[in-house]
């Protein structure tokens, strides 16, 4: 059962079009596509890979703070300085 046609409040082409402008306006220029309107499919697999490099990135820096975490006296200053900022 599909709920496309049941939904009481359709989204209009126009909201489409707003909601695809400011996901446009999301994404760093370096991700955007070049043409100044791109398709909305083709926005949003641009989308997921930039998502999905914050995910990777996210990752490999959570590596390395472990890392650095792990040379660190958990006493030391550096290492409160680390912990205050992570709670911020």
């Amino acid at each position: 059962m599909s709920s496309r046609g049941n939904h009481p409040n359709p989204i209009t082409d126009e909201e489409i079009n707003e909601l695809v402008s400011k996901l446009q306006a999301l994404l760093p220029e370096s991700r955007r596509p070049i043409t100044a309107r791109p398709s909305a499919l083709k926005l949003l697999k641009e989308t997921c890979g930039y998502i999905r490099s914050l995910h990777r990135e996210v990752d490999d820096l959570s590596d390395r703070l472990a890392e650095l975490m792990a040379t660190l006296d958990s006493n030391s200053a550096q290492a409160e300085i680390i912990r205050s900022l992570l709670r911020s």
